[in-house]
């Protein structure tokens, strides 16, 4: 990595490690809400899809990668189906929350179904077709070569394991002013309405995210379009983009946070 790629991982994991607490508090409100049923389902049914696993539910012999676990939502959820997953973050603090979330669920490294690893979703360590599968949530838009990661999972996942990256466009509104108006417009909807504001990340300066977000490229990008021709361009088999993926996961208060961003699934197939 060039020293100026350096520089601003570092600060990208910075502002993560200071998220890391309070980024913790909202996955373990998911794990006893029904957050973690949506996204369960959503979860199983997309890794039991991929080709290589012939729509066969064995479990236990099914291993996942979970990229950029933050504090282990993904993870702990997976393990508590019986999947095997190696979880990783680049933030220690991330890892450390996300260890401790699993302890609390009752998942343990002596249950050989769930690791905790800390490594670069761009540069992953892990040998070519590994993983039956590959998950992810809002990593994608913060990284700072995204089509890296995009291949490195190409390269770990098995023949016809299958890929489900969820994300979205989530600050578009730092390019394009109509996106700007609606994003004011979603501020808005949520003050009024009660709703938890998902904005004011646990209280640590929005500026800071926006000054990291004014430096990554798919800030700039029109997505998911631009994850599925990158997955394609890569030579995924197969690679399509869910732009109603939010609906059926989020809870109300997110889909009042986010409606002018919606959450969308990028599955694709190696």
């Amino acid at each position: 990595m060039e020293k100026s790629d350096s520089s601003f991982g570092n600060e990208i994991a910075a502002y993560w490690t200071q998220r890391a607490s309070g980024y913790s508090k909202v996955n373990r409100e998911e794990l006893v809400n029904g957050q973690k049923e949506r996204w369960g389902t959503e979860l199983i049914s997309g890794i039991l899809s991929a080709p290589c696993l012939s729509g066969k539910e064995k479990r236990p012999g099914i291993r996942v990668l979970d990229c950029g676990t933050g504090p282990g939502f993904f993870a702990i959820l997976l393990a508590q189906a019986a999947f095997r997953v190696d979880a990783v973050d680049y933030t220690e603090n991330m890892l450390s929350e996300a260890e401790k979330n699993a302890c609390a669920e009752g998942i343990s490294g002596d249950s050989g179904l769930l690791s905790f690893q800390k490594m670069n979703a761009e540069e992953l360590t892990f040998p070519d077709e590994t993983f039956d599968a590959v998950v992810s949530r809002n990593l994608t838009w913060n990284l700072p070569h995204p089509e890296r990661a995009y291949s490195e999972w190409f390269r770990v996942l098995k023949k016809g394991g299958v890929l489900l990256n969820f994300d979205a466009d989530w600050y578009g509104y730092l390019r394009d002013e109509k996106m700007k108006q609606a994003h004011a417009e979603d501020l808005r909807h949520v003050e009024e309405s009660g709703a938890e504001n998902f904005h004011e990340g646990e209280g640590i300066d929005t500026a800071w995210i926006e000054r990291i977000a004014r430096r990554n490229p798919l800030t700039y990008e029109k997505r998911p379009e631009w994850d599925v021709l990158t997955c394609r361009k890569l030579g995924y088999s197969f690679a399509e983009a869910d732009p109603g993926a939010g609906e059926r996961v989020l809870s109300e208060d997110e889909k009042i946070n986010y409606a002018s961003t919606p959450v969308f699934l990028v599955r694709a197939v190696r």
